[in-house]
């Protein structure tokens, strides 16, 4: 028998890392000629433009409320005119000695919103507490109770009033627009054809009509000597038009069950609404949690939009501030970047938090 002769396998490569920083860089940035090239331009353009905005928004800026100082020849950012109108842009036309209010009724709902986010507090009394920080909010905005002088809601503005039109909206909406998803996919030909019907109807035309329409067009329908608040309005207007598009993304969801967990909730002999309540929605809703969280961003973003019926929200408390200061009026490049920068807060908080429901929702199906 031949002896065998021994040949050794030479050394493979070691492996190459695939976590940290380096490894992502040389992934998502370095991973074809195609891509690096894009890498290059970008980053040059980025260490082109980067340092000339740094240098006017922080090196040449001014901070201090002197109007001269930022008509200066080789001023930067004049962040001056945030400390001087913040108080105008952040509460609007409330009367300035008791913007108190506004505050801590604008501190007690994103404290709620937070608490409400935290499974902590997922309990039945949520509702409760709901009910009444919201009873505390319109009681300290309205004031007439407890010697707080009446302040109309006309006057109302900034921060707080965004706070609010988004929160109610996206409150009010989701219930609304679950139950048109529903009747969407609904075997009954009435249902149907009337949540269809309404979702086209609201879906083909612009926000700002519906506002329109709900706070000047509204009243005329009404019966003679009864008015509602044009808050009132507005908030209905917002509700009906973001419902309508939630509906949608909640159908996407519910089409993407498949009929054979229907059909086997009715063999075990549940009802129609037990069998949507269990077996459906739990999963319906875990699909489309980043539409649905998109659907509440634009809200949020979209009630900057009822400046046209003259209620200054955050957007329009900023124009109304700086508008009314002719000093101030060149300025509204460093206004809009704070707001710009508030809503980013929000935007992001929402989107992040929506990340992480995701991530819950989908932990039955990791493997």
């Amino acid at each position: 028998m031949a002896a065998q002769t021994f040949v050794p396998i030479p050394p493979r490569p070691a492996p190459i890392k695939t976590e940290g920083a380096l490894a992502w860089v040389r992934t998502n940035l370095l991973g074809d000629w195609q891509t690096s090239l894009a890498t290059v331009l970008v980053g040059g353009l980025l260490l082109w433009y980067v340092p000339q905005v740094l240098y006017w928004a922080l090196v040449k800026a001014v901070w201090l409320p002197q109007v001269e100082a930022c008509r200066a020849p080789g001023a930067g950012a004049c962040w001056g005119v945030i400390a001087e109108k913040y108080r105008l842009i952040l509460f609007g036309r409330y009367p300035y000695e008791e913007q108190w209010r506004p505050l801590v009724a604008t501190l007690l709902v994103m404290a709620l919103l937070v608490a409400s986010c935290t499974r902590a507090f997922w309990r039945p009394w949520l509702p409760v507490l709901w009910v009444l920080v919201l009873s505390v909010f319109f009681a300290l905005m309205h004031g007439s109770v407890a010697g707080l002088s009446r302040v109309e809601t006309d006057r109302w503005g900034g921060l707080p009033l965004t706070i609010l039109l988004s929160t109610l909206s996206i409150a009010l909406a989701f219930p609304i627009a679950l139950l048109v998803a529903l009747g969407r996919v609904s075997s009954l030909p009435a249902i149907r054809s009337a949540c269809t019907i309404y979702v086209e109807l609201v879906r083909g035309v612009p926000l700002i009509s519906v506002l329109f329409m709900a706070s000047f067009m509204f009243p005329l329908f009404m019966p003679q000597g009864l008015t509602v608040n044009v808050l009132v309005r507005v908030l209905v207007g917002i509700t009906l038009f973001a419902a309508a598009y939630l509906a949608e993304v909640i159908r996407g969801g519910l089409q993407a069950i498949p009929k054979g967990q229907v059909e086997a909730a009715a063999t075990l002999g549940l009802s129609y609404w037990q069998t949507q309540r269990k077996v459906v929605l739990p999963q319906a809703l875990a699909l489309v949690v980043p539409g649905i969280m998109n659907s509440f961003i634009s809200i949020f973003k979209d009630t900057s939009l009822v400046a046209i019926v003259s209620l200054y929200e955050l957007t329009g408390a900023l124009d109304l501030a700086l508008n009314s200061d002719a000093n101030w009026r060149p300025f509204k490049i460093e206004g809009y970047l704070f707001i710009a920068l508030i809503y980013f807060i929000f935007c992001f908080s929402m989107s992040r938090y929506s990340r992480w429901v995701e991530k819950q929702a989908n932990k039955g199906r990791q493997r």
